[in-house]
């Protein structure tokens, strides 16, 4: 079965930097894969989205968080740079299963076939 795992969380101070980790056996394998985040009482929130190695950012993050992705080490990573406090919350990585998904599908999706259990991100002011 496969599996996530995330790694990397923790606390930090407003404009600080954090390297998220995602572990996950074949994970180069699916054709779309990213990360999601959610915060307290807030709706679930795209953070970036990748396809083939062309990534997607969302309109709250780009130009400070990047992902990049190591394939012989089936590792997903969330660089994330200038972090401020509403950055918090809980990252998760995902995956979806289906291979030939297209660039449009991908970047669309809300519901994955694979998601970790998620590692907590706080920023203090």
């Amino acid at each position: 079965q496969f599996q996530l795992a995330e790694s990397g969380g923790g606390s930090v101070q407003a404009g600080g930097s954090l390297r998220l980790t995602c572990v996950g056996s074949g994970l180069s394998r699916h054709g779309c894969v990213g990360w999601f985040r959610q915060a307290p009482g807030k709706q679930r929130e795209k953070v970036g989205i990748v396809h083939r190695m062309t990534a997607v950012y969302g309109e709250a993050v780009k130009d400070r968080f990047r992902i990049s992705m190591d394939i012989a080490k089936s590792t997903m990573y969330l660089q994330m740079d200038k972090l401020k406090p509403e950055d918090t919350g809980m990252y998760y990585c995902v995956a979806e299963a289906d291979p030939t998904i297209s660039f449009v599908r991908c970047q669309a999706r809300t519901e994955f076939t694979d998601w970790g259990q998620g590692t907590q991100v706080t920023v203090s002011a």
